[in-house]
């Protein structure tokens, strides 16, 4: 069957397309000798280039490059003020993390400087993180909140987020997570804390349309498997999709509870359990791998990844990007992490930054795989297989960017 091109149509042909798409029972779901076809910011076809009949549209011609879709960072606290670099100093020389969180140190000081700054202060800083991450290929992104803990600085991160999507040619998701622990002014008072978020801080917040999903850390030195109950019924009453920072440091049931609310992800997941896994299967809920936390706190409890295959769990990988924890604005060196400290295959690490990363933001009928239908991000890169952008890190292959249809970054 001939495909009949129109005026408007952009022909992307000789590329080796790694279309990400699980029904082709081939690697990647790559394949080759096929012309890629973008109308206005959709892809309208994937067939072979001899199908096509071009009619005075547009040809990118790109020399046998690879093509695979925009990558996905699909959990990060990229809007904070200040940094964490003296705490981590110290850490390095051997002070513990109690002495520095009883110096007022940890997610609090953090806290302080994010209460501290203005919108355009927060949207200047997190300007060089977005952008290192856009040059790599990173086409979506989600950005939480949690570090203002009250209505004002809350709204004041979500709103930093709104600028940047609409400053950047990237799409944006943005999750409420002022359940990120319990803020100095209410200390000892975590339900009370709680109370706000579910009575005013949620529902106001949501009303005004600055968030698309709900999240917990739901942890021993986070918020606990009832208070976290709490809030996911509230936002359930709400139509608010929920995920959590659970199964982190212990197994306190946290994704058998976000699988009850047929949550989007979990995240973290070190001490996850066959029982969990079992729920999160029943739930389709993602299973978002975070290994740069994992290397950035020298942690030696791996997540059950066999038992995730053996259960057909989507796993997604993301950079988990924060001053604590994670200081990585890099998708890429995440994704070598993955593969040398997680033991992902390098297939499974690119379904984690493409389609699973898109199903953990609830956006898999619309973006992380190349498909008719789909939105146009995808990148060419100067590379054959995709198993290059794993492998060697420092470089950039990076040849074109293209984000909603349109070419955004080309190199070279």
């Amino acid at each position: 069957m001939v495909f009949k091109t129109h005026s408007q149509d952009i022909v992307w042909r000789n590329g080796r397309i790694a279309t990400m798409d699980p029904e082709l029972s081939v690697p990647y779901g790559l394949v080759e000798h096929h012309d890629l076809v973008v109308r206005d910011n959709k892809i309208v076809a994937i067939v072979p280039s001899r199908e096509v009949e071009l009619n005075d549209c547009q040809v990118i011609d790109v020399k046998g490059k690879l093509i695979t879709p925009g990558l996905i960072d699909c959990h990060t606290h990229l809007v904070f003020g200040g940094d964490r670099a003296s705490e981590w100093e110290q850490r390095m020389n051997g002070v513990s993390y109690e002495t520095i969180s009883s110096q007022g140190g940890g997610i609090n000081s953090t806290v302080r400087e994010t209460r501290k700054m203005s919108e355009n202060e927060l949207f200047e800083r997190a300007k060089p993180r977005l952008e290192a991450l856009i040059r790599e290929g990173v086409t979506s992104i989600e950005m939480k909140s949690g570090y203002g803990l009250d209505y004002e600085n809350e709204e004041k991160q979500l709103q930093v987020a709104k600028q940047l999507s609409a400053q950047y040619p990237i799409s944006v998701s943005s999750t409420l997570l002022s359940a990120h622990t319990v803020p100095v002014e209410y200390k000892d008072r975590p339900d009370e804390y709680i109370d706000l978020i579910c009575q005013k801080i949620m529902p106001e917040l949501w009303e005004k349309g600055l968030f698309e999903a709900v999240d917990v850390f739901c942890e021993s030195v986070g918020f606990s498997l009832s208070q976290s109950e709490k809030l996911f019924s509230a936002a359930q009453k709400l139509g608010i999709p929920v995920k959590g920072h659970v199964e982190q440091l212990s197994n306190l049931g946290g994704s058998e509870l976000v699988a009850r609310y047929k949550g989007l992800s979990v995240d973290h997941i070190e001490y996850l359990d066959l029982e969990g896994i079992k729920a999160l299967k029943a739930s389709g809920t993602v299973a978002v791998l975070l290994p740069g936390a994992f290397y950035f706190l020298r942690e030696t409890k791996l997540p059950p990844i066999e038992l995730l295959r053996e259960h057909n769990v989507p796993m997604a990988v993301s950079t988990d990007f924060n001053p604590g924890t994670s200081p990585f604005a890099s998708l890429r060196i995440i994704m070598n992490m993955a593969a040398v400290l997680f033991k992902l295959t390098p297939e499974e690490i690119w379904a984690g930054v493409t389609r699973n990363a898109a199903k953990a933001l609830g956006r898999e009928n619309s973006h992380g795989q190349l498909k008719t239908g789909f939105v146009a991000d995808f990148v060419v890169w100067n590379a054959q297989e995709p198993v290059e952008m794993i492998y060697e890190q420092g470089s950039n292959p990076l040849f074109i960017r293209v984000h909603e249809g349109k070419i955004t970054h080309r190199n070279g």
